[in-house]
């Protein structure tokens, strides 16, 4: 799961204030702890002492290491469950968490080279933050209203619009359950729901743990043209995170201004990731012949290719809503 650095870093940065944030709670209730019972200082005291003995054993060669060891470990854990009574019996067994934040990678984040669970649920966290300061995490299947789309058959389409709905509804569910396996292409009118669903699959994908970026057609070719004209530090790690997401969603396919370079940008980014069976939500107004001659017969092959194609119709839902048609 390729998390941008900006998420990695802002997870990690979250894990260390976590982590501070323990070791002072600890120390303070261990200051408490020597004030009410002071005995337990010195049980620390020889705790140490028996970690340096076991640590000095250690080098000790043949029986007389392994007996000096033997010896370390059981005063280390007669004074341990020494301590713990003590402690337990005064303040309670709840009061004194002395343990790691995190009991597999000890509070680091990885274990080896793999990121451990812990740090994956913050950078999933951080995911999310990012996609609704984007405006683009607050979707909800659960909240996409098919009663806004009419009932009535409709004969352009030999069936209602809410019925088409219903079905492209499935299709985006199936697609989370399914990740990884396959695009969508959702095309249609302004106002009829292809961004709201993209928030709904960006939402879901990204609580179930995988990273996802979302970029309106408009700023995605400005950093590409950014980063192909005036290459960058931040520049190439903006591309990194473009290419090595789990999910990429591009909406409104078709507001940004044409030409030359867009094509070819457009071109590049659908065939690096459909090479590295990296999958795509995109939206469009346009339909496969306008996107032909907007951009070239070759993406509209693309597109068409390898991507589910989702039509949307019915009625602009924004202008309904202006009008008090729906709430």
């Amino acid at each position: 799961m390729a998390y941008s650095a900006e998420v990695v870093r802002r997870a990690r940065r979250r894990l260390e204030e976590q982590k501070e944030q323990k070791r002072a709670e600890t120390a303070s209730k261990l200051q408490q702890v020597y004030a009410e019972l002071p005995h337990i200082r010195e049980l620390d005291a020889q705790l140490r002492k028996t970690m340096i003995l076991a640590a000095q054993a250690v080098f000790t060669q043949g029986d007389e290491g392994k007996a000096a060891m033997e010896e370390a470990k059981k005063a280390n854990l007669a004074l341990q469950k020494q301590r713990k009574a003590a402690i337990d019996a005064r303040f309670g067994p709840e009061f004194l968490d002395e343990s790691e934040i995190c009991d597999r990678c000890g509070g680091t984040g990885y274990l080896g080279s793999q990121m451990c669970n812990c740090l994956m649920e913050l950078c999933r966290q951080e995911q999310k933050k990012e996609l609704s300061l984007l405006n683009c995490g607050e979707g909800d299947f659960e909240q996409f209203k098919l009663e806004y789309y009419p009932a009535q058959t409709d004969s352009r389409y030999g069936a209602s619009p809410r019925t088409i709905m219903q079905k492209n509804l499935e299709l985006s569910k199936r697609f989370v359950r399914n990740f990884g396996a396959g695009n969508l292409l959702f095309v249609g009118g302004t106002g009829l729901g292809k961004t709201y669903m993209s928030a709904c699959i960006a939402r879901s994908v990204a609580d179930s743990g995988h990273s996802v970026a979302y970029e309106p057609a408009g700023r995605l070719f400005a950093k590409l043209e950014r980063n192909r004209f005036n290459p960058s530090a931040e520049t190439e790690e903006e591309m990194r995170r473009l290419q090595d997401c789990d999910l990429l969603i591009v909406d409104d396919l078709g507001t940004e201004l044409p030409g030359n370079f867009v094509t070819a940008a457009l071109y590049g980014l659908l065939n690096d990731r459909l090479l590295a069976g990296k999958p795509m939500v995109i939206s469009t107004n346009l339909n496969i012949d306008e996107i032909a001659q907007r951009y070239s017969p070759q993406i509209a092959s693309r597109l068409q290719g390898h991507f589910k194609v989702l039509p949307f119709v019915g009625e602009d839902i924004r202008v309904m809503k202006n009008r008090g048609i729906v709430f």
